[in-house]
């Protein structure tokens, strides 16, 4: 059996699985829409006021007077309206419909980097925007995934131009057509709707981010230390060096197939592009002694 013929080395199905693990954007979605309903229930019964926990982590347009909330810029990619349910439901839709490709092209940790700091990035070009536009601060708050959700749309459509989707869930078209349509009507929306309560300058900053998180191949999870998720700092702190001694042919085999299938999983869980040049030059060196195996 070649490295590559293990179970969890081949093509995983994306879709609707029992069981499992839960996939990144199931989890994103899942605190969407914890933070939503702690929304609804710390909102007043007056209809003008949005509450207070909504009103703590909403991004505000005169950031750069204030910038002890820069916080914000990351917080409010994670409210919705509270006054509208539809507003969450079509960005998680959207999320849950196109992100389980992305998530499963680019790895779980790079899309969970890639969706917060698209959110980020839109954000800061909505606050940017805002204070250059003629009447300044003319939105003085925005809130939603949108930014985050259009880039997980652009890169679906870079990744799988020719996959057929359902506008609407009626008019077919492929995936390049959608993520036209979506930056257009942004640019069309940002010029000549002054007034409106979209921010569809903050859509346009998520779909630059996702043009040029493609065109650049720029891998997050190499920027963000490994040791930085949760758990890995203490088992590191916590793991005895350890003890020398000699192996047998046989038990160093045993230890290469070992870390073959620990680079394998890892490659299934976060993608190709996780791996260290260690990791990279153990599996090289691995498929070249399997391949000098063979009869």
């Amino acid at each position: 059996m070649g490295i590559y013929d293990r179970d969890y080395a081949r093509h995983e199905q994306v879709g609707i699985q029992l069981g499992g693990p839960r996939t990144m954007v199931t989890n994103l979605i899942l605190i969407h829409v914890a933070v939503y309903l702690v929304q609804v229930f710390s909102r007043p019964a007056m209809p003008l006021d949005v509450g207070w926990f909504t009103e703590a982590f909403k991004l505000d347009a005169d950031l750069a007077e204030q910038p002890w909330h820069c916080y914000q810029l990351l917080t409010y990619g994670f409210l919705h309206s509270p006054r509208s349910i539809g507003h969450i439901i079509f960005n998680m839709l959207a999320l849950w419909f196109l992100g389980r490709d992305v998530e499963h092209r680019y790895g779980r940790r790079e899309f969970l980097w890639l969706y917060l700091s698209a959110i980020v990035f839109a954000g800061l070009v909505w606050v940017v925007a805002e204070n250059l536009t003629a009447q300044p601060l003319a939105m003085s708050s925005v809130l939603g995934a949108s930014g985050g959700v259009t880039c997980v749309v652009i890169l679906f459509a870079l990744n799988f131009p020719r996959r057929t989707l359902l506008l609407w869930f009626v008019i077919p078209v492929p995936a390049w057509a959608l993520g036209v349509l979506v930056v257009l009507g942004d640019i069309f929306g940002a010029a000549g709707s002054a007034d409106s309560n979209v921010a569809f300058t903050a859509h346009l900053g998520g779909a630059l981010y996702a043009l040029i998180y493609f065109r650049t191949r720029w891998s997050l999870i190499r920027v963000v230390p490994q040791n930085f998720w949760p758990g890995n700092i203490w088992s590191k702190t916590l793991r005895r060096s350890p003890r020398l001694r000699v192996h047998t042919p046989e038990e160093r085999d045993e230890q290469d197939s070992q870390r073959v299938d620990e680079i394998l999983r890892k490659i299934k869980q976060q993608g190709q592009d996780s791996l260290t040049r260690k990791e990279q030059r153990i599996l090289k060196e691995a498929s070249r002694r399997y391949q000098d195996r063979r009869p």
